[in-house]
């Protein structure tokens, strides 16, 4: 990805894609060439403040919303993990988030929770850089013919690019296994199938059926946009903004009296953010639907 996120900027600012005279423009198909809404700088910033109040940027909410929600294998891994308690799984945290962005080497010395924080925040920090970056430099390039997928505005003819192709096809390959198994794991939980139940012929016979499942799925949806948009709306903005406070809430409701002013207050806010969460999430919905 950070192979793919250099080539994006070398394009953009190397102007290959600028104008009728770039070099790569006359290669695109007509709704993959640059378009955009104004044709001086006061017109173009007045569209992009316009779209700040538009209904429809709940999609790019909800498409961010699928960043982060890795953390469903988070039980996963700590449940195999060799002698799970917290502080090595803190520990094993803590440097899988310091090794994707290269800071931190030395994360598995770490004791102190305030560090922990530190370096989740850092690489929190590094990868929202990231995402804005590309997603700037991807949109400034190609305006409103941005595709699903930007690598699809590109010019086949481009190597620079192909490369990213290749590349992001690799980091597919090997990141899929984590995803699926927290899908195939979480419907399995929905199912009410005890640990000892899950035998190997058990796991095997649910992985085929639900991997051809989706893969009849992924052979209709050609549109990136509305399954990242969508999936954000229904499963990112429930992980992240509804199902956490809920659970804060049971949990303070369970301490009774032992519950500090700080936990109560947290559940006040808790129910805010998850109503919050729920109203992007149905109206994230409606417009992914209506963007078909």
């Amino acid at each position: 990805m950070l192979y793919t996120s250099l080539a994006i900027g070398i394009r953009f600012f190397g102007g290959t894609y600028s104008g009728p005279a770039g070099k790569f423009v006359s290669d695109l198909a007509p709704h993959l060439r640059p378009s955009f809404a104004g044709s001086d700088v006061v017109g173009g910033v007045a569209s992009s403040a316009s779209a700040l109040t538009d209904p429809r940027t709940l999609i790019l909410v909800c498409m961010l919303s699928t960043a982060y929600i890795a953390h469903f294998n988070a039980p996963k891994f700590y449940r195999e993990l060799k002698n799970n308690t917290m502080g090595r799984f803190n520990t094993v945290v803590g440097v899988s988030f310091g090794a994707s962005v290269a800071l931190y080497v030395a994360v598995a010395a770490m004791e102190q929770m305030g560090r922990f924080n530190t370096v989740v925040g850092v690489s929190f920090g590094a990868s929202v850089a990231l995402y804005v970056a590309v997603a700037a430099m991807g949109y400034l390039t190609f305006g409103s013919a941005c595709q699903g997928l930007i690598l699809n505005n590109y010019s086949t003819a481009d190597s620079l690019v192909g490369l990213s192709r290749f590349a992001v096809a690799l980091s597919l390959v090997f990141s899929y296994p984590l995803l699926f198994v927290g899908a195939r794991d979480g419907l399995l939980d929905l199912a009410k199938v005890s640990d000892s139940d899950r035998t190997n012929a058990v796991q095997n016979k649910v992985t085929l059926g639900l991997l051809g499942v989706i893969t009849a799925l992924a052979a209709r949806l050609r549109d990136l946009t509305f399954v990242s948009s969508l999936s954000g709306a229904v499963f990112g903005t429930a992980l992240i903004f509804v199902y956490p406070p809920l659970m804060l809430r049971g949990m303070v409701k369970n301490m009774e009296d032992k519950a500090g002013g700080r936990l109560r207050f947290e559940k006040k806010m808790a129910k805010f953010t998850a109503a919050l969460g729920a109203i992007v999430g149905m109206i994230g919905t409606k417009m992914a639907f209506a963007s078909l």
